[in-house]
């Protein structure tokens, strides 16, 4: 047996249990053995019976005078009774709906059992407990799996206990250890004070201490960190290396362009625009992340760069998420730089479009297919769209840089594929408005150079962001009814489309977008022109809609999430969010973006009917934040890094996300990964270490 064998091949798991580990992401040995204990329970102490007091979590060891199964006559629930005693006292233990235990207990049995006592008519008792047989009174508690020890407890699926996983897993530590490499070099482990591999292992699951479970959690954390640490750093050297086109800054042509805008760029704006004209003239590939908050002008900032791109006739890729942006993105730079000889195409699953200055400033349909001839002929200069620019179909000719919007990832070969021009790759800038905190950004983004766009333009006045409680919903509708009669428009957002049938009660509560459109359009706002957005219509019809709300065809738009990111209502001066409380604080702060985006005073109300400490703790953080870089550090202090950054694409245990946010640990293996790679780059000498940044790499690479 070793890390890679499959679970299917470990002896005592029957098909049934491989299937529900399956659930968990568990499919080899590594992933068993990689699958941590989320917490500790400390039943390490052993609580002499005589001394047990009511509502105390404790661990007891006794004899079994004796046991038995009986059945309540109302809920015809079979109950497991036993008496347990050692030389200071007797106590009760219960046990619900288990009448199987009695072919496992028996009188005369030595049990340990670890749990929260109760209190009923014949005094203190257990009430379902934690059991372990024991072979005597006196022996030693090292073997004890899950009582008189500090205890695992791992995360769980419906059919699979900790229980069961604390004694799989002891199973195949006992059959594997001395079989294990450790993938971290030793003068590593030295110098950080680290566990070595088989005793961390160990310790994580068996912890002999709190202080050992603290050191293999470190241990784990600082691994993954490193790994992580080679992984980008490895990147950023390897593409330093590679070859891209020098495209030298053309000064004249870009002062035309920004004399050309009818407002003023931010210093800001100018700063990262200049970096960026700056990376472009080098002859290695850029790899620039533009960081930037709702609304600081980020897609001026990329236009700047594909002007400088194509007026030396290399082509530029635009990538945006959805298919809205991707025309909005076309609508934007064919508006901007129209009057610099430029053609520019969209490229969609849906829609094709194309621009030229000789079109009087008019864009066209255009066939797929001469699309396509004309990109590959290089008579597109700026090609806009959604994933479908990396279809085989897409060829360019002379392809200068990649622009992608929120997808901070794509490789070398990505790039390459998409470039016709052999030993070149192109530069790319990517865009989030997602504001990263420092130690994500070192860690998950350590690969790319990051600009941050920190400033919002001249005269935009900060959204004003207010908790409505039930008992004042109908103040905020009347504030609404208010702007409206301003001229000004508002968004609701809801966090459904329909609302379904049968669903917890919980779930009942959210606003569904149908039931609320008919809501609003019919009892609160009969006499304004109210319409519904949500992501189950076409693309024309979404796109009518946003047009519509627009150019001011109605006056509120009841919408799902489908608004989040990138659409541009200058008179929508409000936004009520529905049921605030579902949704993220990111989320929360890209909805706020949808207003604020003129001179007007504008609003963000938070509708919620929970009343919980974390709900307030959150919505805080965004009323107290001043953008989107300060909330994303509350953020992760409040959720964690595992829900900031998206566990299951980063695909970490809980114990290393946690160490996200710890800066120091970070630096630590940086610093580590940096002396490696500058020792060996190729990782030639460490075959093991090779393998997990390749894994890695898989992982965190656009596919």
């Amino acid at each position: 047996m070793n890390l890679s064998t499959p679970i299917e091949n470990i002896p005592k798991i029957s098909s049934s249990y491989r299937e529900k580990l399956k659930k968990l992401g568990i499919k080899t040995v590594h992933d068993l053995l990689y699958h941590f204990p989320h917490r500790y329970e400390d039943f390490s102490k052993i609580v002499p019976i005589g001394e047990v007091k009511i509502n105390q979590k404790c661990c007891v060891k006794g004899e079994i005078l004796r046991i038995k199964n009986t059945t309540t006559w109302k809920k015809k629930m079979v109950l497991t009774e036993a008496i347990l005693q050692d030389n200071t006292g007797a106590i009760k233990v219960v046990w619900f709906n288990q009448p199987y235990l009695l072919k496992t207990l028996k009188k005369g049995d030595i049990v340990c059992v670890a749990g929260k006592t109760a209190v009923g008519e014949e005094g203190v008792y257990f009430s379902n407990p934690i059991y372990e047989k024991l072979s005597s009174f006196s022996g030693s508690s090292s073997h004890q799996l899950h009582t008189g020890r500090l205890v695992s407890v791992y995360p769980e699926t419906e059919g699979l206990s900790s229980r069961w996983l604390r004694r799989i897993i002891k199973f195949v530590l006992s059959k594997i250890t001395q079989t294990l490499t450790d993938p971290l070099p030793q003068n590593i482990i030295k110098k950080y004070h680290l566990l070595p591999f088989q005793k961390a292992l160990f310790q994580i699951h068996f912890p002999d201490s709190q202080y050992l479970a603290k050191k293999a959690q470190e241990r784990f954390s600082f691994e993954e960190l490193f790994v992580t640490q080679l992984w980008v750093l490895r990147e950023k050297i390897k593409l330093a290396r590679e070859k891209a086109v020098s495209l030298p800054l053309k000064l004249q042509v870009i002062q035309k362009f920004v004399k050309s805008l009818p407002f003023k760029l931010t210093d800001a704006q100018k700063k990262c625009a200049w970096r960026i004209l700056k990376d472009l003239q080098k002859p290695h590939p850029m790899n620039r992340l533009l960081q930037g908050d709702v609304g600081s002008g980020k897609t001026v900032v990329a236009a700047i760069a594909a002007l400088n791109t194509a007026i030396q006739k290399y082509q530029v890729a635009f990538m945006a998420p959805t298919e809205i942006l991707a025309k909005q993105h076309f609508k934007t730079f064919w508006e901007l730089l129209k009057d610099f000889n430029l053609k520019i195409g969209l490229l969609t699953s849906k829609t094709d479009k194309f621009f030229s200055p000789k079109l009087k400033n008019e864009t066209i349909e255009i066939s797929r297919q001469k699309l396509l001839e004309e990109t590959k002929k290089g008579e597109i200069d700026i090609l806009i769209g959604t994933h479908s620019l990396i279809q085989d179909k897409v060829k360019f000719k002379k392809l200068g840089l990649v622009i992608l919007d929120e997808q901070h990832r794509f490789g070398v070969e990505q790039r390459a594929k998409l470039s016709q021009q052999k030993g070149f790759i192109p530069h790319l800038l990517s865009m989030t408005a997602t504001p990263i905190p420092r130690t994500l950004a070192l860690t998950l983004y350590g690969d790319l150079d990051i600009s941050l766009l920190d400033e919002l333009p001249k005269g935009r006045k900060k959204v004003i962001t207010k908790i409505i409680p039930p008992h004042q919903r109908e103040k905020a509708y009347e504030f609404a009814r208010k702007e409206v009669e301003k001229g000004h428009q508002v968004f609701v957002i809801c966090p459904r489309i329909e609302k379904p049938e049968k669903e917890k009660e919980s779930v009942l509560e959210m606003k569904a977008v149908k039931e609320e459109y008919e809501r609003l359009s019919k009892e609160v706002f009969p006499d304004l022109r109210v319409r519904m957005l949500h992501g189950k219509m076409s693309s024309k019809e979404k796109e009518k809609i946003m047009e519509d709300f627009k150019n001011k065809k109605f006056d509120i738009l009841v919408s799902t999430s489908v608004v989040e990111v990138g659409v541009d209502i200058p008179d929508a001066t409000l936004i009520i969010i529905e049921g605030a409380e579902r949704f993220g604080l990111a989320q929360l702060h890209q909805f706020r973006g949808r207003v604020g985006r003129s001179h007007h005073q504008s609003f963000c109300f938070l509708f919620t009917n929970s009343s919980s400490k974390k709900t307030k703790e959150r919505l805080k953080a965004l009323i107290e934040s001043e953008n989107g870089f300060e909330l994303a550090e509350k953020d992760l202090k409040i959720r964690g890094p595992g829900d900031f950054s998206g566990k299951r694409q980063w695909g970490v245990p809980d114990i290393v996300m946690k160490s996200l946010s710890n800066l120091a640990l970070v630096e630590k293996a940086r610093e580590a990964a940096k002396e490696i790679l500058l020792e060996d780059l190729e990782l030639k000498k460490y075959p093991l270490l090779k393998q997990k940044i390749e894994k890695l790499g898989e992982r965190l690479h656009l596919e």
